[in-house]
């Protein structure tokens, strides 16, 4: 979708916002694929009412995106606008054991910026690829923790009120790979509260997740991290592997030779492709396991 309308655009930049004609998701994905749309980028926090109330007067559609690491976007020319943050500097500022983190900080860098002034608890995210805001929002977790545990406040905001809230984390629900916030809340801040630790205790730790993922994960191609959710006390991945499908492709869609819930972009992979092959896999596992898998990525259709 092209936003045309000079109006609108004079509005924008009114705002301090900044508009990219025909951005390519792919580009901005980890998984390498999606169409082309206008991109929205928000420098301040406080202009997303005045952004979001603009859009709908003229009735343009929006998606929120993040670090684009969970997602698999549509094909083609998209029938909706992206907003996603600027990145402030500094995006992490500390207070004792509070961490004041900026929504569009890099999850990697956010923990490796904790560790350096010792604080830890969150080891086993160091190779989750992405933002703060989009750990946060699907409650990213590894290795036997997650970052819902260490989460006191969060400023976002409500599509349901129209405004920029505060809630508690005890306001908040985090389970397995989902929480409370409604698909339009868009993350802008999040306080966390990390124990002490020393830099060279959590960097064994850094380091011994580092290499699990390293001999477990298809680092080095372009994949969305895992597929499917793994349903309570089985694996996903290792009821895929039992039925032989690593290496299934649909076009340049594959199932990961090294992990079979990471779904790889080999090549020059369509959402068409990805969606078959998800499809295909799931249908399997349905016949030959009686469990519907879910979701873990989350999916744009155009």
């Amino acid at each position: 979708m092209r936003i045309r309308d000079p109006r609108i655009v004079a509005k924008l930049a009114e705002i301090n916002v900044e508009l990219k004609h025909g951005a390519a998701l792919a580009d901005l994905t980890s998984l390498g694929i999606g169409g082309t749309t206008d991109l929205l980028r928000l420098r301040r926090h406080e202009s997303l009412p005045d952004l979001l109330n603009l859009l709908d007067a003229n009735h343009v559609p929006h998606k929120f995106l993040g670090g684009g690491s969970n997602l698999l976007v549509g094909d083609g020319e998209l029938p909706w606008v992206v907003l996603q943050l600027v990145r402030p500097e500094p995006d992490v500022v500390l207070n004792g054991n509070l961490a004041h983190v900026d929504a569009a900080a890099d999850l990697g860098r956010m923990i490796t910026f904790c560790a350096k002034n010792d604080l830890g608890g969150m080891e086993g995210l160091i190779g989750v690829p992405g933002t703060v805001g989009g750990a946060l929002r699907m409650n990213a977790g590894a290795y036997g923790m997650q970052i819902g545990s260490y989460v006191r406040e969060v400023k976002l905001y409500r599509a349901a009120s129209r405004k920029i809230e505060v809630l508690r984390g005890d306001q908040i629900s985090f389970e397995y790979r989902h929480t409370s916030f409604a698909p339009d809340d868009m993350m802008l801040a999040v306080i966390l509260e990390l124990p002490s630790k020393p830099y060279k205790d959590i960097l064994q730790g850094i380091r011994i997740c580092n290499e699990k993922r390293r001999s477990s994960q298809p680092l080095g191609q372009k994949s969305a991290g895992c597929i499917f959710k793994n349903p309570p006390g089985v694996s996903a991945g290792r009821m895929i592997d039992e039925l032989g499908l690593k290496g299934l492709s649909m076009g340049d869609a594959r199932v990961s030779d090294r992990h079979a819930n990471f779904f790889v972009n080999a090549g020059h992979a369509s959402a068409k492709d990805m969606l078959a092959l998800i499809a295909d896999v799931r249908e399997q596992v349905q016949k030959s396991f009686s469990v519907s898998l879910e979701n873990e990525v989350v999916v744009w259709n155009a």
